[in-house]
């Protein structure tokens, strides 16, 4: 055994020599709290509007649409090198400019006193009745295609438009049917309206500024060299059909494609067909057409005097009148 006892070193032990101190400030983890980007989490953001596509628009609405056109009749059609003559013609006459009718003519159209001329295609016979304003025509077996035209329009520019009187101006006249050609050959009649001048060995509706309804096939033709659009019935021996057009100042602005300031202001044009004294259709001239496929309806807007024209074709024979006293519908 030792001689001396052992005796620890002076002071604590090393464990005990300073206690242990944490590092200033907060631990590294909250030196800085988390802080979220601005504004509303994603699930929270307001909801895009929402369209119910399963909801059909009312159609009633909307123009009607377009109807479609047919590149021939089923019924008769003219060749295409009398179309193309036709055409070359056109291009050569343009169309006239309003003008100023004499105190005789405006007195003549406030009697109906309306005669039609004769054109050198013409093959058969004219001959006016005892009422003013009418007429007799009979045409040949295998008489070509030609327009009876009247001497004197029946809008006049000037004198009707209602841009100059402030008051809707309606035309109108009627056709009977007293015969047409044998079954066995092909003939037609139509009726309608153009602006002058007018190729006269071709159908009312087929050159530009002229429309016209068929009764051959009961289509509508506007400046449609091809096959017109579908319409009403084809005519019948002993009926009375009747065409009109109506010219009035919209009631409203056109909203799309509408004319600027520098442009002369567009009338509502209507047109309407009556068979035996009733009404039997109709088209606004300017809503039911395609801007891609139908062709300008320049001339029947009431910019130009227009004249009634009767169209034969094969053999017939029809009375015309333009005395409202004769008609069987009152426009």
């Amino acid at each position: 055994m030792p001689q001396d006892a052992y005796s620890p070193p002076p002071g604590p032990p090393p464990s005990h020599q300073e206690q242990y101190s944490a590092p200033p400030g907060p631990p590294p983890s909250h030196q800085q709290e988390y802080a979220p980007p601005p504004g509303p989490p994603p699930s929270h953001a307001p909801a895009p509007a929402y369209h119910d596509w399963t909801v059909v628009p009312d159609t009633a609405l909307l123009p009607p649409p377009p109807s479609m056109g047919h590149l021939q009749s089923p019924a008769s059609n003219s060749t295409l090198s009398e179309a193309d003559r036709a055409h070359a013609w056109c291009a050569y006459n343009p169309l006239f400019a309003p003008r100023n009718l004499a105190p005789t003519e405006i007195q003549a159209l406030q009697h109906s006193s309306i005669s039609l001329l004769k054109p050198y295609e013409f093959s058969g016979t004219l001959t006016p009745l005892t009422s003013p304003g009418t007429w007799k025509a009979h045409t040949r077996l295998g008489a070509k295609d030609c327009c009876l035209i009247t001497s004197l329009p029946l809008f006049s520019v000037n004198n009707d438009s209602p841009l100059n009187t402030e008051v809707s101006k309606t035309i109108y006249f009627e056709m009977r049917i007293l015969f047409q050609g044998p079954a066995t050959s092909e003939s037609s009649l139509s009726l309608g309206y153009l602006a002058a001048p007018y190729p006269t060995w071709r159908q009312p509706g087929w050159e530009r500024g002229s429309l016209g309804i068929h009764g051959d096939d009961g289509r509508r033709y506007v400046n449609d060299t091809w096959g017109g659009k579908d319409f009403t019935a084809p005519f019948k021996v002993g009926q009375t059909v009747g065409i009109g057009m109506r010219f009035s100042i919209p009631e409203q602005p056109p909203e799309y494609g509408a004319q600027t300031s520098t442009m002369a202001p567009r009338l509502k044009v209507e047109v309407f067909f009556t068979r035996d004294g009733r009404r039997d259709g109709g088209w606004d001239l300017h809503e039911e057409r395609d801007v891609i496929d139908d062709e300008g309806v320049e001339g029947l807007e009431g910019e130009r005097d227009i004249y009634g024209a009767v169209g034969f074709f094969g053999q017939a024979e029809v009375e015309i009148s333009f005395n409202s006293r004769d008609w069987l519908f009152q426009p």
